[in-house]
């Protein structure tokens, strides 16, 4: 059982897409500001799903954020009196999250990211690996397969259009297992994912 202690930290919400990442990561910020504590809450601009400026999960939770275009603009927000720092969709960082992320934890502050670990391929997305490696606490969550009903640990992308990056939700994911998951090869570039 997670117990959160006094001194900063890393924790990591991950898995595949549908699996309530998303979820979780509210879940926790609404316990910080039951707690008391200041909460600031960021989320890439790149996601405008549900919402352009709230952290959404697929089930329409949400909470307020402030949506930033990359690690810059995220360091020109930050409040030196957040206790509570919250990220979310963290796989669209640059590494110049990692340290922010590093600072922020060395002064004290809870630091709670949830992302994709891995794309559409089943490859290491983005800076999660290097957020797993530095992480104090790491949940990674599964979703339920959606050809087999197995537990499912991958995001399966259904369509072979938008680019590189597409963002989408259950009309162009799903959540696949290890045995149903399929690498899509037809245009020869990785294709990434916005849960």
């Amino acid at each position: 059982m997670f117990v959160h202690q006094r001194q900063g930290s890393l924790e990591v919400i991950c898995g595949p897409m549908f699996s309530g990442k998303s979820e979780e990561l509210i879940r926790r910020i609404k316990r910080a500001i039951i707690a008391k504590q200041k909460v600031q809450v960021f989320k890439p601009a790149l996601d405008d799903r549900y919402d352009a400026s709230a952290i959404a999960s697929h089930s329409q939770r949400k909470h307020e954020a402030i949506a930033v275009k990359d690690t810059v603009e995220l360091a020109r927000h930050l409040d030196p009196e957040a206790e509570v720092v919250a990220l979310d969709e963290v796989q669209f960082m640059d590494e110049g999250l990692i340290p922010i992320i590093e600072n922020l934890a060395n002064r004290g502050v809870r630091v709670i990211a949830a992302g994709l670990d891995q794309d559409s391929n089943g490859e290491p997305f983005g800076i999660m690996p290097l957020l797993l490696a530095k992480a104090e606490y790491v949940t990674k969550f599964q979703a339920i397969c959606m050809v087999c009903g197995a537990l499912a640990s991958r995001t399966q992308r259904l369509v072979r259009t938008g680019g590189q990056v597409m963002v989408g939700a259950a009309e162009a994911y799903e959540a696949r297992c290890r045995h149903c998951h399929e690498v899509p090869h037809a245009t020869g570039q990785r294709m990434l994912e916005v849960e």
